[in-house]
């Protein structure tokens, strides 16, 4: 089948025109750069979709041809290496801005990872599709939700250094939808799980309760979108008969997935659907501990 051209960029904010196929249209999105733009116009999309899904067909077997410019992103934040990020403090305001700048980093990268799992795939079941717009919908509200309040600390999106470790994952396994799940949300997304009950606590120390209450959120959704990548993932391990655990540890050999550290949320592991083999293998996995003053 032949590919079908990128479609035209979303104007001024706004989702594709209804008509527009739904895979077609989170691509147009994906290669918006404005954040506020992109993350209104996959809310919008989102919503006149479940409203009407025949406006927005799913055609799993559409060969969409890549475009150069994905994904679309603002020129700032600038990107740097992940060890050139300093660690913020939240117990000043201009910390606890750089710290939620961060996590506002990923939730922007992550509506860009959704849109992605949508249209990059072919020929999987109209529920996979339906699960990622779903995720990209909540991954929006997410980065609505930390602006705002970076906003209330008199900054913006942008402001303060980023890295792109996300979206590095995601050139990686652009070419597999098994490696994508594998090591995407259940890999990358779920250290999330891992690390928001440590960061709401040094939050509510430092007296941010609004903080406190939107992590609250993304933890909760979170544990709902590292389950669809669970489901997924194991999906496609059945279709190509290969074991899940297995070929998860492979996957991350191949390629080069960062090792997880603990503490580990095993309760909201749980919840988004891994196993007691995958959370036992966790502990065999993670890399010794650094010698005092290292």
């Amino acid at each position: 089948m032949p590919e079908v051209p990128p479609p035209p960029l979303a104007p001024d904010g706004l989702p594709p025109a209804p008509g527009t196929p739904l895979r077609e249209a989170a691509l147009a999105l994906l290669r918006e750069h404005d954040p506020r733009r992109k993350a209104a116009a996959t809310r919008a999309l989102a919503q006149a979709w479940r409203a009407a899904p025949a406006q927005h067909p799913v055609d799993p077997a559409a060969r969409l041809a890549e475009p150069d410019d994905l994904p679309g992103r603002p020129l700032r934040p600038r990107l740097v290496p992940p060890k050139e990020v300093p660690a913020r403090s939240p117990f000043t305001v201009a910390g606890r801005a750089g710290l939620l700048h961060a996590i506002a980093h990923i939730e922007f990268n992550a509506i860009n990872l959704a849109l992605d799992a949508v249209w990059r795939f072919p020929d999987l079941p109209p529920a996979y599709y339906a699960d990622w717009m779903r995720v990209a919908d909540e991954e929006a509200l997410h980065f609505q939700l930390l602006e705002a309040h970076l906003a209330d600390l008199a900054h913006a999106y942008g402001d303060f250094d980023a890295h792109d470790g996300l979206w590095t994952m995601a050139r990686r396994t652009a070419h597999d939808p098994m490696a994508r799940m594998g090591l995407v949300p259940r890999t990358l997304e779920a250290r999330g799980l891992d690390a928001t009950p440590a960061l709401q606590a040094k939050l509510a120390r430092a007296g941010d309760a609004r903080a406190v209450e939107i992590l609250a959120v993304i933890l909760r959704d979170e544990v709902g979108h590292v389950a669809i990548g669970n489901r997924w993932y194991r999906w496609l391990c059945a279709r190509a008969g290969l074991p899940p655990h297995a070929t998860a540890q492979r996957l991350a050999r191949e390629h080069a997935a960062p090792r997880l550290r603990p503490p580990y949320n095993l309760e909201a592991r749980r919840a988004a659907g891994f196993d007691e083999d995958e959370l036992a293998a966790l502990d065999a996995a993670a890399p010794p501990p650094q010698p005092a003053g290292d």
